[in-house]
């Protein structure tokens, strides 16, 4: 019974996956996930805050649930690295939209500083860039 409530309050909340936000939306990071992605509280009205999980566009950065030993320490180093390159600061977002990411939001993200964080990510080596279809493997 839980499992059919939680199911139909995901499907309900779950954004559309055609629905895309121009923005731009302020966003606070509550807590990076991963190289490619955090959880963050977005102003999305006055007095209207939401939780969301957020995937940044155009990257892919290294599971840190792989089976390759070498790829979970790429992951590590590129959680940190975002969450340095986020700081305390807010986080900008546009051209946010739905999508298959596991119930996350898909967007383009700047930094504290303006920078966009995918190529911040990938000038540092920090991340793949990424376009959709089949990820480059991290190991081989």
């Amino acid at each position: 019974m839980l499992r059919m409530i939680f199911l139909c309050l995901l499907l309900t909340t779950a954004p559309a996956w055609g629905e895309t936000i121009a923005g731009p939306v302020e966003a606070r990071v509550l807590r990076v996930i991963d190289g490619d992605s955090f959880v963050a509280e977005a102003r999305v009205w006055p007095g209207h805050v939401i939780t969301v999980n957020v995937r940044i566009r155009g990257i892919d950065a290294p599971e840190l649930r792989s089976r390759c030993a070498a790829e979970r320490v790429a992951a590590a180093r590129s959680r940190t690295a975002l969450a340095a390159m986020i700081g305390t600061g807010p986080v900008g977002m546009t051209n946010i939209g739905g999508g298959k990411f596991y119930g996350r939001v898909l967007a383009d993200v700047t930094g504290p500083d303006g920078r966009p964080l995918a190529s911040a990510m990938t000038i540092s080596a920090f991340a793949k860039p990424y376009s959709g279809g089949k990820r480059t493997p991290y190991c081989r």
